[in-house]
């Protein structure tokens, strides 16, 4: 009698355990932060993916870190030419994007304006969101309008009506950009607002799908987990986007188990690779682009780069947030003060000074430039 060989079931390795220290290279690789990039400001800005812009000058400080040679000028003339633009994106913040970007990412990441507005509710009963919408949209394409001005005309309209909800409606029911000089360097303006198909003088394109988006944040913030995108975007249920991308991905799992996913071709730097300091703005991209921040934030410094309302710009030592740092100007002289989270090497506070000089000579137009060190705790105080 013919006896049947028993089959053999082989399972799949389980995913390789990417350390802290891994992911941190592999993020600042992609960051453009382990090394300078040469590439253009535009291109810099479509990599990343936008800038974060709720100040107006960390986006120049955010490219200064990441490219070889950075002239602010370059940006400036960017936002002047209306190639790049200040919109408010992702996570429902203020980003410099691109002028594609502005036309196709900023509406397929809605859903965290609608939430904002959901929470004004009660400021708003009464008012037809769809003919605010008409109405704001009209006033702003006239001319570029200053917020007490588009506040005032909304409440003609609606005068019962809580006027900062009318304005927040606006920004979350229409893609306004913040029109020039508003954001340019080296100059002023206020906050003048428009409809970014009226700034840019053509149509919004269809938005993209979600697959591409995910895509291009692996290109600048993987490996990642579904969290981290979402924690990035302010979107939620968007699982089913990676399992669609899963046969075209890599996975691994960080030291806590949590699956993560990758480009086949992202890069993954030697976990020795050596890291230089870097001064990174208030509120920069790779300090927000997970849920998972210990790969850049160690967890004994969790929540020390900021104090009440107060955020500080972060100094990366090899690679984590490690100290902080702040410009004031004493006459004539930039001072920047370099807060230590941890005592620095030798070797490491040199690195720290002579990155803090280079910064000072491109970044400010003073014509004398200082670099201390706090003491340890006070900063701020």
């Amino acid at each position: 009698m013919r006896t049947m060989a028993a089959k053999t079931h082989r399972t799949a390795p389980p995913p390789a355990v990417l350390s802290a220290r891994a992911l941190n290279r592999a993020t600042l690789e992609r960051q453009l932060l382990l090394r300078r990039s040469t590439m253009s400001a535009g291109e810099a800005v479509t990599h990343l993916v936008g800038l974060q812009a709720q100040n107006t000058k960390p986006p120049y400080f955010q490219l200064y870190a990441r490219l070889a040679d950075f002239d602010p000028g370059e940006l400036s003339a960017l936002m002047e030419s209306r190639q790049a633009v200040r919109i408010v994106s992702l996570r429902s913040t203020l980003h410099t994007h691109t002028a594609d970007d502005a036309l196709t990412l900023v509406p397929l990441v809605r859903a965290p304006r609608d939430r904002e507005l959901r929470g004004f509710g009660r400021g708003l009963e009464g008012v037809d969101l769809d003919r605010l919408a008409a109405v704001a949209e009209a006033f702003v394409q006239e001319r570029p309008r200053p917020l007490g001005e588009l506040r005032a005309e909304l409440l003609t309209h609606w005068p019962d009506a809580d006027p900062l909800a009318l304005t927040v409606a606006a920004r979350c029911l229409l893609p306004l950009v913040q029109a020039t000089p508003r954001g340019l360097w080296g100059r002023g303006g206020q906050v003048a607002l428009t409809t970014v198909e009226h700034w840019l003088g053509r149509s919004a394109e269809p938005a993209p799908a979600l697959d591409a988006t995910v895509l291009r944040y692996l290109g600048a913030f993987g490996p990642a987990s579904v969290m981290d995108f979402q924690s990035w975007a302010g979107l939620t249920r968007t699982k089913e986007v990676f399992e669609r991308l899963r046969p075209r991905l890599l996975t691994f799992r960080d030291e806590r188990g949590t699956e993560l996913f990758d480009l086949p071709d992202g890069p993954r730097p030697d976990p020795g690779t050596p890291a230089p300091p870097r001064f990174l703005p208030e509120f920069d991209n790779l300090l927000l682009g997970h849920a998972d921040r210990t790969r850049v934030i160690p967890d004994v410094n969790k929540g020390r780069n900021g104090k009440g309302n107060q955020t500080y710009g972060s100094v990366l030592v090899d690679g984590f947030l490690d100290a902080l740092w702040r410009v004031d100007r004493e006459g004539g002289t930039a001072v920047l003060t370099v807060q230590p989270l941890r005592r620095p090497t030798r070797a490491q506070r040199t690195e720290i000074t002579e990155e803090a000089a280079r910064m000072l000579a491109v970044m400010t137009d003073a014509t004398d430039h200082d670099v201390r060190f706090g003491t340890f705790l006070d900063f701020g105080d």
